[in-house]
């Protein structure tokens, strides 16, 4: 296998996928957290633009990206003025390509989550002296954990499979910004079929098995949270 295909687009998917996976995990929980909690004028219109990405096709995701970071955008302007460098045709430019589409994936599965804390349990931390920060951090984000845990996994997958808005933005430069969904296209398109398959066999195998992973821990956890309560 090593003969037959590069292994820099693996690599660089799997760094992609991690690094979008930070950012996605911090600001997608304080984003649902904050509709959870806090109530303003035009809240159902924030709340679609935080979902917007998973429904819009990637190739637009990518072209609004394309505006923003471009040389003639706002970022890309202030970047190149001020610091003089670019962010677009970059390794940097895929992993924002990753964390925009698996945004919306990581924010629907901590609101669900959050929605699903009783909140008579936050309630009494507060009581006992607790500020809003330690609830979130001792109550709340434990009580939520397998379903932070789901988004987690959810969003490193769409992140490691991302493809329409990464060409839009990070380009395909094979050795540089070439990751395994691109890797995939390009392949297929020049007819090597043998290494376009052994690239999909990979993501496949990748995806398959975090998946497998967070449906026998969901379960797992599950047989021991009743074990207890039988107790």
């Amino acid at each position: 296998m090593e003969t037959m295909i590069e292994w820099h687009p693996v690599v660089l998917s799997l760094k992609v996928a991690f690094t979008s996976i930070v950012f996605v995990f911090i600001f997608g929980m304080m984003a649902a957290y904050m509709m959870k909690t806090l109530h303003f004028p035009g809240k159902a219109a924030v709340e679609a633009l935080f979902i917007l990405p998973m429904v819009l096709p990637p190739v637009v995701t990518g072209f609004l990206l394309l505006l923003l970071i471009g040389k003639n955008g706002p970022v890309g302007k202030f970047l190149g003025d001020q610091f003089a460098t670019q962010i677009i045709f970059t390794p940097y430019a895929a992993v924002l390509a990753g964390a925009v589409v698996a945004f919306p994936l990581m924010y629907q599965s901590a609101k669900a989550a959050f929605q699903s804390v009783d909140s008579k349990l936050e309630d009494a931390a507060r009581t006992l002296g607790a500020n809003e920060w330690r609830v979130f951090w001792t109550v709340t984000v434990p009580l939520s954990w397998p379903g932070l845990v789901a988004g987690l996994v959810l969003s490193f997958s769409r992140a490691l499979g991302e493809f329409g808005a990464t060409i839009m933005v990070a380009g395909n430069i094979p050795g540089k910004t070439q990751t395994l969904p691109l890797a995939i296209y390009f392949a297929a398109e020049s007819n090597d079929l043998t290494r376009a398959g052994l690239y999909v066999l990979l993501i496949s195998v990748m995806t398959f098995a975090m998946i497998l992973w967070l449906n026998v821990w969901s379960k797992t956890r599950n047989r021991n949270t009743a074990g207890k309560e039988l107790f």
